[in-house]
Formats: C-alpha cells, sequence, structure tokens
C-alpha cells in the first residue's frame, strides 16, 4: 500500500514538473511543506535529472524549489502564530503530565527558541521529518519575520541545492537519492529516540528521586 502511494505521489510530481517546469516545482515544494509526507526527495532530484538533460536550468531549478519551500514554511509559521499558543499550552496544562511535561518545559522551550531562534530554523531546514515543522514553534514564539525568512531561506537554499546537484550527477538514476535520504532519517530518528530516553529516564528519576526525599 506504502510503496503504491509513493509510486503515485512519484508519477504525479514528475508529471507537474515535466508539464509546467518551473512553476511546478515551486508548486510541488510549497506543497510538501505543508504535507510532509510528500518527500522532497522525490522532487528535487528528479528536476535535477531533468538539469542534466538540459531542459531545465540549474539555477532557476534551485530557486524555484526554494521558493516553493519558503513560501510553504510561511504559511506553517503563521498557523503556528495563530494557532499554537490558544491550542499548545491548554494542552499542556491539561495532559502535559501524562507526557512527563509541564507548561513550564513549554515556556523553556520558547526560551531556547527567542535566545537561539536562527540557529534552530537554519538547521531545522536541513533535517529531515522536522524541517516543515520547524516552521510552527518559529510562528508560535513570533520570530521577527524577516529573520524566519532570511534563515529558512538559507537552510532550504542548502537542502534544495544538495538534492537537486545529486539528482543532476546520478543522472537517470536519480531516484538513489531516496536511499540516501532515508539512511539519513533514520539517524535522525535513532538520535531523537536516544534524545526521549535520555529525557524520560531523567524525568523519571527526578520525580523518584523527589518522592523520596521527604520520607529520608
Amino acid at each position: 500500500m506504502l510503496d503504491d502511494l509513493l509510486i503515485w505521489l512519484q508519477n504525479w510530481i514528475t508529471s507537474i514538473i515535466q508539464t509546467i517546469g518551473y512553476p511546478g516545482i515551486t508548486f510541488v515544494m510549497l506543497v510538501e511543506n505543508l504535507f510532509p509526507p510528500i518527500p522532497s526527495e522525490l522532487v528535487m532530484p528528479f528536476a535535477g535529472f531533468l538539469v542534466a538533460k538540459g531542459e531545465l536550468n540549474l539555477v532557476l531549478t534551485i530557486a524555484a524549489g526554494t521558493l516553493g519551500s519558503v513560501v510553504g514554511a510561511v504559511v506553517l509559521y503563521y498557523i503556528g502564530m495563530l494557532a499554537g499558543e490558544p491550542l499548545v499550552r491548554p494542552f499542556f496544562r491539561r495532559f502535559g503530565a501524562w507526557f512527563l511535561l509541564s507548561e513550564a518545559d513549554l515556556d523553556k522551550a520558547l526560551g531556547a527558541f527567542t535566545r537561539h531562534g536562527e540557529l534552530i530554523v537554519l538547521g531545522g531546514r536541513v533535517v529531515p521529518i522536522i524541517r516543515s515543522l520547524i516552521s510552527l514553534p518559529a510562528g508560535m514564539n513570533r520570530m521577527p519575520m524577516g529573520r524566519f525568512i532570511l534563515f529558512t531561506t538559507l537552510g532550504s537554499l542548502i537542502w534544495t541545492s544538495l538534492l537537486t546537484v545529486g539528482g543532476m550527477l546520478l543522472g537517470a538514476a536519480w531516484e538513489q537519492i531516496i536511499g540516501f535520504v532515508e539512511i539519513y532519517q533514520d539517524i535522525v530518528l535513532v538520535l531523537l529516540a536516544v534524545a526521549l530516553l535520555i529525557f524520560v529516564g531523567v524525568r523519571l528519576w527526578g520525580r523518584f528521586s523527589g518522592s523520596r526525599s521527604p520520607a529520608a
């Protein structure tokens, strides 16, 4: 079922790019940012393959992909700004304890974004899984739009350039990029899982130690 969906997505993406060119790249990358299940590694490497064939220009291809990524990120930024606080903070208050989280943790996360938001956005744009979602906390924290667009553009430019050049170099074998990105994504997932386990362990130990202190 999943393989069939990927094949359908690949056919849909390649058809749009071949039919309308640069606007198609921009459109698909915009949609990819709003709906992360659509992988960018199906978009830009194929566009890079068309660059290698002489059907597209490298600079315009990267620019079109970056533009779509930035526009999609801005949409998610405003979703985070308008819906983040009203939805997320009440959730932390009511259900946070079930996830070993508190409203103070939310404030700490937003505080970290205030201090290091530029680096978080820039780095997040080149990390699978969170590259689109990173725009939500940026909007929730009301990161200045000029800085948000600047660092989103830089991160998106790096990501689209790597995928496009990779597809150009691989040529007809551009689909091999998917395997490389999946390995990278698996590494990210393992690191996130380890970080989560450490977080849970520290929180549980803190609660266990706190519950024993009065008795001691």
